[in-house]
């Protein structure tokens, strides 16, 4: 029974959760969490996570196109593994912390570096290049039941057919529960609030006309046009 029980609590919340674009209040970003970039950049290794937030209206579905404000000249391409949030969560332990969890996505953080390189050398917020509109490229919701480890999942970028990021999730620095745990004690995490956890090494700037293509394992594909504002 009480399987059972667990078993119809988990696709009540995927079900609730599987519209997390639609009703989603926050996105939470984790940069520098792939020790092949740390280690290509030759920089200290984080002592925790380093959180941003990005805003919902930079979602966007496939089959519509990525559109690169003409504010920026520098736009790149990162490519992760999304986490959706299933069930409130304030201080929560890294033990307890997947419970939450109701499943994942596939997803883009692009991410104007010429906005950042600024921002970062002023000390200034990341929320203008990393939240403009198309920003944040997701696939369909991904039940927890259908990853058996989340940290064991190949990713791979592609621009016009070639390839420019190939990663897995066991490279992450701060694994999913730790960022969950982290970020739970600033804000509390709601039912479809994403985490985005972070890009293998290999981002880069790309341009209007160019055709992005990327995939975490068998689970699932994306492909989007970009075109210039």
């Amino acid at each position: 029974m009480v399987r059972l029980t667990a078993r119809f609590l988990m696709a009540v919340r995927n079900q609730d959760t599987a519209n997390f674009m639609r009703d989603g209040k926050k996105i939470v970003g984790v940069a520098l969490n792939y020790m092949d970039v740390v280690k290509a950049r030759n920089v200290p290794v984080p002592k925790e996570p380093l959180v941003f937030l990005k805003p919902t209206s930079s979602y966007l579905r496939e089959g519509h196109p990525i559109i690169l404000p003409k504010v920026f000249s520098k736009v790149a391409y990162e490519v992760e593994l999304g986490v959706v949030i299933g069930t409130r969560c304030k201080n929560v332990s890294k033990q307890d912390a997947m419970k939450h969890v109701s499943g994942y996505c596939l997803a883009l953080d692009l991410t104007a570096q010429c906005n950042l390189t600024a921002a970062r050398a002023a000390g200034h917020p990341w929320t203008l290049g990393k939240g403009f509109d198309t920003s944040t490229p997701v696939s369909k919701f991904i039940p927890f039941d259908d990853v058996e480890d989340p940290h064991t999942l190949p990713l791979w970028l592609k621009v016009n057919g070639e390839v420019k990021q190939k990663g897995c999730t066991a490279d992450l620095i701060f694994k999913v529960p730790d960022i969950i745990s982290y970020v739970s004690k600033f804000m509390t995490l709601e039912p479809n609030d994403l985490i985005l956890t972070g890009t293998p090494n290999g981002s880069d700037a790309f341009k209007a006309g160019d055709e992005i293509e990327c995939g975490m394992g068998e689970l699932a594909t994306l492909k989007f046009q970009v075109c210039g504002e």
